[in-house]
């Protein structure tokens, strides 16, 4: 009589406590992440007439309306330099934060049949959600470079911080995903409020105007300028510009403050998703 074969038995467990992240356990997953990636990007152009371009076309077509109504007829300003570039800098990294943040909102509705049958990080997904636009903020930042070729404009040296500015806004997206993402499988509501989030969010940022005017109004007051930098978009956006187009940058409390609220919109919302994420293949 053969002995008894032994079965492997694996008991899969939440964390303990609201920040514990699994670090080993996303690297194990990281082929899961790329395949996340590469489906989000053909899916997010699949039967589109110009494809990609589209990375580059709905900021520059922005840049164009903003030059319109807010240059040529609302003189709002721009500290100094052209207009388009001043809107496209902005633009560029604002476009990539308005569609990662509406599509890793709907990101875990969207894989509800994926949650429901095998086990894998859930927070992987609105990370591929955000990481996915990554393609775009490439494309669009090779026709910004052409944009500053067109005007002879060159940033200098400010031009290293980039990548910093990069992580930044990916950071500030994913966090800001987490909590969205998590909120909309509970409350589908959220899918509807997002967008409208979003363009708010644009209106309280310095992406139509110089952040200088905001910080010179809150100085007027004998407000401190880093009470702005608590939007942490306004300091990425603010980071972009410098970095792009070397201007005069903030105050560094505008920065603090922003790094600081970005830290807390990421550790929150890694917490409140971990304390939700047990329950996702029940709701989703």
């Amino acid at each position: 009589m053969e002995p008894a074969k032994r079965i492997a038995t694996f008991v899969i467990a939440p964390a303990r406590g609201g920040l514990s992240v699994r670090l080993k356990e996303l690297w194990e997953y990281r082929e899961l992440l790329y395949f996340l990636i590469w489906r989000d990007v053909k899916v997010r152009y699949k039967q589109t007439l110009l494809g990609a371009s589209w990375a580059i076309f709905q900021p520059l077509f922005t840049m164009g309306v903003f030059t319109l109504f807010f240059d040529r007829l609302a003189k709002i300003g721009s500290d100094g330099m052209p207009y388009p570039l001043f809107s496209l800098a902005a633009l560029v990294p604002w476009t990539f934060f308005s569609t990662g943040l509406t599509q890793s909102t709907n990101s875990l509705v969207g894989s509800s049949n994926l949650i429901k049958k095998v086990y894998f990080p859930r927070g992987i997904i609105p990370a591929a959600a955000v990481l996915a636009g990554l393609v775009d903020l490439a494309l669009a930042l090779v026709m910004f470079f052409g944009a500053l070729a067109f005007y002879g404009w060159w940033p200098g040296m400010a031009l290293a911080i980039l990548p910093a500015a990069v992580i930044w806004i990916c950071i500030v997206a994913f966090g800001t995903g987490l909590w969205l993402s998590a909120l909309n499988v509970e409350y589908r509501d959220v899918k509807f409020v997002a967008p409208f989030l979003v363009q708010i969010w644009m209106f309280v940022s310095p992406v139509i105007y110089p952040a200088s005017r905001v910080t010179q109004a809150l100085d007027k007051r004998g407000l401190p300028e880093w009470l702005y930098g608590l939007n942490p978009m306004a300091s990425v956006v603010e980071a972009f510009r410098y970095s792009l187009l070397g201007t005069t940058p903030c105050p560094a409390s505008f920065f603090v403050a922003g790094a600081v609220v970005t830290a807390v919109l990421l550790f929150s919302g890694i917490a409140y998703f971990k304390r939700m994420e047990r329950t996702f293949a029940d709701v989703v």
